[in-house]
């Protein structure tokens, strides 16, 4: 599991997977923070994705790179304390030149439930499933 979450640390651009109803939505998203297993984003309230978020919390991410992939699941929350906020704010660049301040935005966060690490370099291929909740390892 260790190798997954470092490759989330060096890899945090990810594809964002929410829904608007019944449709699939996908976009890309960075990873503003990581703590363990506790993944940090932002956004605007104005766009659909914070609606799809509010509406339906259960998301899904991939990162991939070298034939290396990382997917993981879960129910984001927008319990995100104001220390972490700012700090967010303060460590991506791009975000202060988008938005006047960091109260501007939404925060949320991704407590990862489960989590799939999968490396197609090796013969055979190495796959393992994590489930966060019960802790079980496939």
């Amino acid at each position: 599991m260790q190798k997954a979450l470092e490759f989330l640390r060096d890899h945090n651009e990810v594809a964002f997977a929410t829904s608007d109803g019944h449709l699939p939505k996908l976009r890309i998203f960075q990873i503003m923070r990581q703590e363990g297993h506790v993944l940090y984003f932002a956004t605007s309230a104005k766009k659909a994705v914070y609606r799809e978020l509010k509406e339906n919390p259960n998301v899904e991410i991939l990162a991939y790179a070298d034939n290396i992939s990382v997917r993981c699941a879960g129910m984001v929350n927008f319990d995100v304390d104001d220390e972490t906020k700012r700090w967010i704010f303060e460590h991506n660049p791009v975000l202060p030149r988008l938005y006047p301040s960091y109260d501007a935005m939404e925060y949320f966060r991704l407590p990862i439930a489960e989590m799939d690490y999968f490396d197609l370099s090796p013969t055979p291929p190495l796959f393992k499933h994590f489930d966060l909740m019960t802790g079980a390892v496939v």
